[in-house]
């Protein structure tokens, strides 16, 4: 009885962990039209959306010459690379 207490806690944990991904990412790219239709979907959308945001900061990056510009662009997207990272082990964890 205990360990089935133990398990449903723990998948109940692992949701709100992804409902609370989607929600920051969705706040990240500032996405104001954004439906949650299932987890999966969900995170692939945002997958998509995460990795050109990330291309299209590297393209300013490298055209940006003003060091203070350069260097929040550079955390934004150390953010959104890290976004992307934790995107796919949610993917993962969703496959299995």
């Amino acid at each position: 009885m205990k360990m089935m207490w133990m398990q449903l806690f723990a998948k109940k944990g692992e949701t709100m962990g992804i409902k609370k991904f989607i929600n920051n990412v969705v706040d990240f790219l500032d996405l104001d039209k954004f439906s949650v239709e299932g987890k999966k979907k969900s995170i692939k959308k945002l997958l998509v959306k995460l990795e050109k945001r990330e291309e299209r900061l590297k393209k300013i990056i490298s055209k940006e010459h003003d060091k203070k510009a350069k260097k929040r662009l550079k955390e934004e997207l150390a953010i959104a690379q890290h976004q992307i990272k934790k995107a796919k082990k949610h993917l993962v964890k969703l496959s299995k």
